[in-house]
């Protein structure tokens, strides 16, 4: 019990290094849409995630080509981590 306020600090630093992470590599290895997508449908952006649909909406394209942005940025983000290469992207979006 005596460990457990350390052991909170240091959670929460690790999840800000994670966050971090995250960040970065989307920067790297995302193109602009694919990253609004990510951010908005996770909430990274401000917190509240948004629908497929509510997306679609905002971004004035489909519900299934949302689905597809996602599916398409997610393959990318979790190869950048599981390689740790990050390939350049150039943003025609």
């Amino acid at each position: 019990m005596l460990g457990t306020e350390t052991d909170e600090v240091l959670e929460e630093v690790e999840l800000k290094i994670q966050v971090k992470k995250l960040y970065q590599k989307m920067a790297k290895v995302l193109r602009s849409r694919e990253r609004t997508v990510i951010e908005l449908r996770y909430g990274l952006a401000n917190g509240g995630s948004k629908t497929q649909r509510e997306i679609a909406k905002l971004l004035g394209i489909s519900r299934s080509y949302v689905s597809r942005i996602e599916k398409r940025a997610i393959k990318k983000l979790s190869k950048a981590f599981n390689c740790n290469t990050e390939p350049i992207i150039e943003d025609d979006e």
